[in-house]
């Protein structure tokens, strides 16, 4: 006969699910979700703060180079619609509803596992917000910067010189790169490419080192931007003249 202790056993409120082969269109689409994130999402983040924002460190001319180089690509506009904006909206849009759909208690229990899910969660929607406004202001108000290159530099200065964008921008880009570096560690967990604990706590070191490496890049684009150069020009005429170099005329 059961106990009276046995059948009043505390519940105990449950936390993050274990990860389930899952059901129906679920399965498939959460390894989209995992395989986008990396490619093309992730190369495309890769890209954009280790080599085109980088080139900001040797100045507004290197930088234009760069800019000019990206928009001479051919069938610019399928690869950033297919490569670049469709892939970042289903990223984003089936990460908020797993998001939705999950459920978190670091309150009840801070493991380290629960801290790394709920960060991944919010560094996500905040670098989705992130990217979202540098898009929009960069790409689609103002100056056409794929006709005009070197307007490029002083554009994006424009925008730092605002106490609150430039905030808003360390913050982007910190939350950013945690969210790719951290999510190169879940793809390979999740794809079995890192099998057994060890490998997992070591690959684990080796992201959290991208990380720093990522954040390190922006930030030294950033103080470049904002610190190391004077105010670039921002109209047709002086995107000109940033192309030409130092000393035209």
């Amino acid at each position: 006969m059961a106990s009276t202790a046995s059948s009043r056993a505390p519940v105990v409120k449950s936390g993050v699910a274990p990860l389930r082969k899952g059901q129906g269109y679920s399965f498939l689409l959460r390894r989209l979700h995992s395989l986008s994130g990396i490619i093309p999402v992730g190369a495309f983040l890769f890209e954009h703060i280790l080599i085109s924002n980088a080139t900001t460190i040797s100045g507004p001319a290197a930088y234009a180079r760069q800019v000019r180089f990206l928009a001479n690509l051919p069938l610019v506009p399928l690869l950033e619609l297919f490569g670049i904006w469709l892939p970042i909206l289903f990223h984003a849009l089936y990460g908020f509803y797993i998001w939705y759909r999950g459920e978190t208690n670091v309150g009840d229990y801070p493991w380290t596992g629960n801290w790394l899910y709920t960060a991944q969660r919010w560094t996500g929607g905040i670098a989705f917000a992130y990217i979202l406004w540098h898009t929009w202001t960069m790409r689609f108000t103002g100056i056409d910067l794929h006709q005009y290159p070197g307007a490029s530099f002083g554009k994006v200065q424009a925008e730092l010189n605002s106490p609150l964008l430039l905030a808003f921008y360390v913050v982007g880009l910190i939350c950013a790169s945690w969210h790719f570096a951290y999510g190169i560690w879940l793809f390979a967990a999740k794809w079995g490419i890192t099998a057994g604990e060890k490998a997992r706590q070591r690959f684990l070191v080796v992201c959290l080192g991208f990380f720093v490496v990522l954040s390190a890049a922006g930030l030294a684009s950033l103080y470049s931007l904002r610190e190391r150069f004077p105010q670039q020009p921002t109209d047709p005429a002086g995107s000109h003249l940033v192309e030409a170099g130092p000393g035209s005329t």
